[in-house]
């Protein structure tokens, strides 16, 4: 294919895979697409152990780097919280709901040696998704040879753009409405990820279907690539003839072989339907769509505390998800039942574990045949 977005970044096919997992970046890339590391849940060192073995195994080939920097958090108008600071921000209700919710589920604590933070946190980190916690991670980033560099929530920082301009690379930034990609543009984003409500993780209300013309029509010149409930190449192909030049995806590559997803998480998600899922504020305290499991039943309850802001709950939940995590092998027991995780109303079509290159492969093979189709059509 040849369009701006190949072009470019000098790739086969306009396929953007958004993952945590370095091993999918790395297969997606060698594939003909081009791989995108998630780094919100990195440490400093682990980002950039990761980076240096991407570039190894990809030998100038393209990746890319996403990041998390919302416009507006807890602490933001302060230039940013310290997480022992957030700590005392959080109500006694929520840690007594939080504490009750482990006790009735019977979720263990962790072994005294074994204080696993999701985020690395301790007391006097920066807080989880904040300007303050992606510095060292955008300056590890650029240390490297990223194609792109992407934010996951609203226009990037007038820092961030200023850092990867001046390091000769492209920005990129997710948007759910029109006016959130004008507002990208305007800010020197280079490629707008128009992403629907149907998406994993952090999501509007607007459906792709909807949203991708609209988009489009904002922005111009601007690239765009369709984002929100796309694993296969049928609607790959609808999201381009909705004037999108690409896909970014990143659901469908939970359940590859080479993902790290929780191995009873990544069971559910192949059993699961479409249907299976729910925009919850329950992991990040903005609207995340996720798995539905015991876990989103709880902070759904109108009885029941409501999620903090972020990023008030990430901080409360941290060590709960981790003792939720290590409990979960066990078959039966309420570790399990809580046990989730961010996925988009693709999950419905995830029911077979794959490589991530064949996910690719079979993606490019239905884009085939859907336009094939199409043309013939319009032929008759």
């Amino acid at each position: 294919m040849k369009n701006d977005l190949t072009e470019m970044f000098g790739i086969d096919v306009p396929i953007f895979a958004f993952t945590h997992c370095r091993d999918v970046v790395v297969a997606v890339t060698k594939a003909g697409g081009i791989g995108i590391l998630g780094a919100a849940s990195h440490t400093p060192r682990s980002l950039e152990i990761d980076l240096q073995w991407i570039e190894e195994e990809l030998d100038g080939r393209p990746y890319g780097v996403d990041v998390i920097v919302p416009a507006k958090y807890a602490g933001s108008d302060e230039g940013g919280l310290k997480v022992s600071d957030l700590q005392n921000m959080i109500p006694q209700a929520h840690r007594d709901y939080l504490d009750d919710i482990l006790t009735r589920f019977d979720v263990p604590p962790l072994p005294e040696d074994e204080n696993r933070s999701q985020f690395g946190l301790s007391d006097d980190s920066a807080a989880p998704m904040s300007a303050d916690q992606v510095g060292p991670q955008l300056d590890i980033a650029l240390a490297f040879k990223p194609s792109i560099i992407v934010n996951a929530l609203g226009p990037p920082p007038g820092f961030m753009v200023d850092q990867v301009k001046d390091a000769g690379m492209m920005i990129g930034a997710l948007a759910g409405k029109a006016q959130h990609a004008e507002r990208h543009v305007n800010a020197g984003v280079d490629v707008i990820i128009a992403q629907g409500s149907e998406a994993g993780g952090h999501t509007g209300e607007i459906g792709t279907m909807v949203l991708i013309p609209e988009i489009v029509d904002a922005v111009g010149d601007t690239p765009v690539l369709g984002a929100g409930g796309i694993g296969r190449g049928r609607q790959m192909a609808a999201s381009m003839a909705l004037g999108a030049q690409g896909v970014w995806c990143g659901s469908v590559w939970l359940t590859t072989e080479e993902a790290e997803t929780h191995p009873v998480v990544k069971e559910k998600m192949l059993s699961a339907t479409s249907s299976d899922t729910i925009r919850s504020r329950s992991r990040t305290g903005k609207h995340a769509r996720q798995l539905k499991s015991a876990w989103t039943d709880e902070w759904e309850n109108p009885d029941t505390p409501m999620p903090l802001g972020m990023p008030m709950q990430p901080v409360l939940i941290d060590q709960a998800i981790s003792r939720i995590n290590r409990a979960a092998h066990r078959e039966g027991s309420g570790a399990e039942k809580l046990a989730n995780y961010f996925v988009g109303q693709i999950v419905g079509n995830m029911s077979k574990s794959k490589s991530a290159t064949q996910v690719v492969y079979d993606m490019i093979e239905e884009f085939i045949e859907a336009t094939e189709s199409l043309s013939a059509q319009l032929e008759a």
